[in-house]
């Protein structure tokens, strides 16, 4: 059976279980395996599809730790890579990651990071895949990574790959004398099939967005806002076809508003407003939408039903603790 294989790096995040990570009665952290790639493949695996992970471990037990825990959410890990010292971190400074907090990233010298094209054997890498999802995040990291991606996308391109991103923008990683808008273009013209909201398509891609839109924006003009910047994603990505764009606001910790929008070349559809106020963890939110979406890509849905998959998925996420989701896409 060919297989979605989802490729970036393995996280861990250091959470603080109060205000300050050194106040007296901060006695520990809350510590959880994820990555958004990661966090996609074992969504995708919950819902029942068949999926691999890709990234590069240091080999040490805490490795092995993770990639058992990835196993046991049903993702086939038998292409890691081992290389390096060390795994990538981020750190949250905010109590169960329910406000917008302080994210400190600790990925300089990782395993991942410091991936060259020659650790990579795209004949075994893409063997039994006709999937590929990856992310922003990877590009961000270094010039080496931007080129290793760009080395996997071509390969799969040339393989007749269904191609799939997440343009999550984090400013904070774009620190090595390039702008995203100088890298991503030309990833991004290998690609199928584009998740992200409408800032970050400005950011990476250079669509027009209006700056007064903001959290009391109505959804009728948001939903107008995301057909004129997929419609010009259409026009300059000839291979692009399939798009998808979240809408995620949160007035207070524990409340989130939460929908999204799907389009075709023909088609625009937005799907129901789902909204809460008992949120137990926001991270990973984004990435269960994009693994819904992949899902209901693969099993040809109605364009009404990608998009409300999708954000089922994202939405449930949202009662989930850790960056892991459960699977659920209602």
């Amino acid at each position: 059976m060919k297989k979605i294989l989802a490729f970036g790096e393995i996280l861990i995040r250091q959470q603080s279980v109060g205000t300050s990570f050194f106040e007296a009665e901060n006695n520990f952290l809350s510590i959880y395996p994820g990555g958004s790639e990661a966090n996609v493949a074992t969504a995708l695996a919950q819902m029942d599809n068949a999926v691999s992970y890709v990234s590069a471990f240091p080999e040490n037990a805490l490795s092995n730790e993770i990639i058992d825990i990835l196993k046991k959410y049903g993702v086939d890990t038998a292409k890691t890579l081992f290389k390096g010292d060390r795994i990538g971190t981020y750190l949250l400074l905010s109590a169960n990651g329910l406000s917008k907090g302080e994210v400190i990233y600790d990925r300089k010298y990782s395993s991942f990071s410091q991936l060259t094209r020659a650790d990579i054997d795209i004949d075994d890498l893409l063997q039994d895949v006709d999937w590929l999802h990856w992310t922003a995040l990877t590009p961000a990291l270094n010039e080496n990574l931007t080129l290793v991606m760009q080395q996997i996308l071509q390969a799969a391109k040339e393989r007749g790959i269904i191609i799939s991103v997440d343009l999550n923008y984090r400013n904070k990683l774009w620190q090595y004398g390039v702008e995203p808008l100088e890298v991503m273009p030309t990833l991004i013209s290998y690609c199928d099939v584009i998740m992200g909201n409408i800032w970050a398509a400005n950011k990476m891609l250079g669509t027009q967005v209006d700056s007064n839109l903001d959290r009391y924006t109505s959804k009728e003009t948001y939903m107008k806002a995301a057909q004129q910047s997929a419609n010009e994603i259409f026009q300059k990505f000839t291979t692009c076809k399939h798009i998808a764009y979240t809408f995620r606001f949160m007035d207070n910790p524990t409340h989130n508003l939460f929908y999204g929008t799907y389009h075709t070349r023909e088609n625009h559809t937005v799907s129901a407003t789902h909204e809460t106020n008992a949120v137990i963890d926001r991270i990973g939110s984004g990435d269960a939408f994009m693994a819904g979406f992949i899902h209901a890509l693969r099993h040809e849905m109605t364009p009404q039903q990608i998009v409300d998959t999708a954000t089922g998925a994202g939405f449930q996420k949202l009662f989930v603790k850790g960056d892991f989701g459960n699977g659920k896409i209602d």
